[in-house]
């Protein structure tokens, strides 16, 4: 009766053992789902700094108002104006931000805010050169647009704390004092 209600010692010892294990097991695979979606960003990257993709840049926002409804094309009117008076230095920041979200995610560097803005990122993507995923005809659309995916992906990153495993943000949570939210470290105990 004693030994249903008191856990042993060692049955004690083997479930926190499996606890570990299980732990480790997810902390590994959290690391290697963040790098994985950072290696996608640093391909997605290496073709940004194509000059194929510097010098149509314009085109391709151009290309996405094909077939959409009148207000999606005034959106995309817009946003082709605005690239189209520098699009060199609009191709050369897309190119730069994803490296930078490539490189970030890979190092697990300032993991929560890196999130938060592939977020923005990646719905601004979705909603200019993608064109909201559209157009949505029937048999001419099949899904809504990757960039929307991305951009759930970084919510999902985010929402784990995916720095927090097999990272520089392990090192540097502590270090960045009351800015550590910006990382998904563990902060110092002691400090809030």
């Amino acid at each position: 009766m004693l030994r249903q209600t008191v856990p042993s010692e060692i049955e004690s010892a083997i479930t926190t053992t499996k606890t570990t294990r299980v732990s480790l097991w997810r902390a590994r695979a959290i690391a290697f789902l963040r790098i994985a979606f950072g290696l996608i960003w640093a391909i997605d990257a290496w073709f940004k700094w194509q000059p194929g993709f510097i010098s149509s840049f314009t085109d391709q926002i151009t290309k996405a108002k094909q077939d959409q409804p009148q207000g999606v094309q005034s959106w995309l009117s817009f946003w082709a104006h605005l690239v189209g008076s520098n699009p060199h230095f609009f191709a050369y920041l897309a190119a730069a931000m994803e490296t930078a979200l490539a490189v970030f995610l890979i190092l697990g560097l300032l993991t929560q805010l890196t999130c938060l803005v592939g977020i923005v990122w990646s719905l601004a993507i979705w909603a200019i050169p993608e064109g909201f995923g559209g157009p949505y005809k029937p048999g001419d659309s099949t899904d809504v647009g990757t960039a929307l995916l991305y951009a759930l992906m970084f919510a999902v990153l985010f929402a784990i704390a995916a720095g927090r495993y097999y990272s520089i943000d392990q090192w540097l949570t502590p270090r960045l004092s009351r800015f550590g939210f910006l990382a998904a470290g563990v902060p110092r105990r002691g400090r809030q």
